[in-house]
């Protein structure tokens, strides 16, 4: 047995006593609890800080489990498993009552379910043999976690077992679909693109991704650090810039490269991710530096792009940011 085993072997003896295990996936690394212990999902929302109403996603090894999580699965949701499982897309079906307690989705019910294209948290799932509900690791609202370091910093002695992957290869939150209803509608825009979702079902999806609890991730407020994130227009980042600094604030900028010219000497620019992959994969570990930095104003640049990856990022630095103050 390797040492990911034995580590491995003592997370599922954890979840199986109702402890929380942090694990990684190619999104994020998630915290989770065995989703059919109340118990265990009550505690793994106090130890988040998250709303009793706000939904979390269960996290399978397979996608044969559709049937043994939810129930009346339409042809849709298998779809769609084929086409992206393991992977960043999570599929809303009507949960099964005995194996998902009504605690895991703030009583509705319907559950997210997802199969993470990770070796570790597949070992992990696959050792389990049910379902594990799996939120951010970190305390709710704040930066979602891309390494095992960034859950250790946020949750600390609250988490039994920290399972450490590595740095995450896709960096934002899966894309959610709602299969449930009489059209299928995005959630959650994430690392599948609305238009890939589209090819493989055959029909147009509704987009529904705000509200109060559509989803894990839509609160108009959330992925926030403690510095000020504000988005602005290349265009327009150093004169901002100066406005902020005018104020005698830190001020940092976070734009793709080449980052905008002209900025005042005193900004602090933080490297400047290449392409879009590469911003949706480092976003929130920039958003950490921010705060590691000290700084009081981030100003950021999204990435273009209006789906995929591109929109990903967008909502996640629209959700982080605050209004603009004068």
């Amino acid at each position: 047995m390797t040492d990911t085993s034995r580590v491995v072997a003592r997370a599922v003896d954890a979840l199986r006593a109702g402890e929380l295990v942090a694990f990684p996936t190619e999104t994020v690394y998630g915290l989770g609890a065995d989703a059919a212990n109340a118990d265990a999902v009550r505690r793994l929302y106090l130890v988040k800080g998250r709303p009793p109403r706000h939904p979390v996603i269960v996290h399978i090894a397979r996608s044969d489990q559709l049937d043994e999580l939810g129930r009346d699965v339409p042809d849709d949701a298998r779809l769609l498993a084929d086409a992206f499982w393991p992977g960043p897309l999570t599929i809303v079906v009507r949960r099964d009552h005995a194996r998902v307690v009504p605690e895991v989705t703030g009583g509705l019910d319907t559950v997210g379910l997802r199969v993470p294209d990770h070796p570790v948290a597949l070992e992990l799932l696959e050792s389990f043999g049910g379902g594990v509900a799996a939120p951010s690791a970190n305390r709710f609202g704040r930066v979602s976690p891309t390494t095992a370091a960034h859950v250790r910093a946020d949750l600390g002695d609250d988490v039994r077992i920290v399972l450490d992957g590595g740095a995450c290869r896709v960096g934002v939150e899966s894309t959610i679909v709602d299969v449930t209803g009489a059209e299928p509608a995005i959630l959650r825009v994430g690392g599948v693109s609305r238009g890939e979702v589209e090819r493989v079902i055959g029909r147009v999806c509704a987009s529904r991704t705000s509200g109060e609890a559509a989803a894990p991730g839509t609160l108009a407020s959330h992925y926030a650090p403690r510095a000020e994130v504000e988005l602005v227009d290349a265009a327009a980042a150093a004169a901002r810039a100066a406005v902020i600094l005018a104020r005698s604030e830190r001020v940092g900028l976070l734009a793709s490269a080449p980052v905008p010219a002209d900025l005042p000497a005193p900004v602090v620019v933080l490297t400047a991710p290449h392409d879009t992959e590469e911003y949706a994969r480092v976003l929130y570990s920039r958003l950490r530096e921010a705060d590691d930095l000290g700084l009081d104003v981030l100003l950021v640049v999204s990435p273009s792009g209006s789906d995929g990856l591109g929109a990903a990022v967008a909502d996640r630095v629209r959700r982080a940011a605050h209004p603009a103050r004068p």
